[in-house]
C-alpha cells in the first residue's frame, strides 16, 4: 500500500484509499440529467411556456425571447452544472430569517 508521489502532485485523496477497494463508477450517475443543455425540469418549464405563448396565444415575439433565455441558461449551466439545482430552491427560502 505505498503511496505514490504523482497521486500526491495530482491531489488525489490517497488518506482514505486502499488497494483492492476502488469501484469505477460510471459518468452518468454522478452528473446531472440534462436535456438540450439545460437541466430537465427548467427545459420543460421554459418552452412549455414559451411554446404555450407563442403557439396558443399566437405571440410569435415570444420564440426569440425563448430562445435567448435558453442559450442564457445554457452557458450558465456549462459554467456550473449544478447552478439551478442550488439557486432555484434557495430563491423559495425566507429572505429574513426570524428569531
Amino acid at each position: 500500500m505505498g503511496v505514490d508521489v504523482l497521486d500526491v502532485l495530482a491531489g488525489a485523496d490517497v488518506v482514505n484509499r486502499l488497494d483492492g477497494f476502488e469501484v469505477p463508477v460510471h459518468r452518468s450517475l454522478v452528473e446531472p440529467m440534462l436535456m438540450a443543455g439545460l437541466p430537465r425540469r427548467l427545459t420543460l418549464v421554459l418552452w412549455t411556456t414559451v411554446s404555450a405563448l407563442a403557439f396558443g396565444l399566437r405571440e410569435i415575439w415570444v420564440l426569440p425571447i425563448g430562445v435567448a433565455l435558453h442559450v442564457v441558461c445554457a452557458a450558465v449551466t456549462r459554467a456550473d452544472p449544478y447552478f439551478f439545482e442550488i439557486v432555484l430552491p434557495a430563491l423559495k427560502l425566507p429572505k429574513r430569517l426570524e428569531p
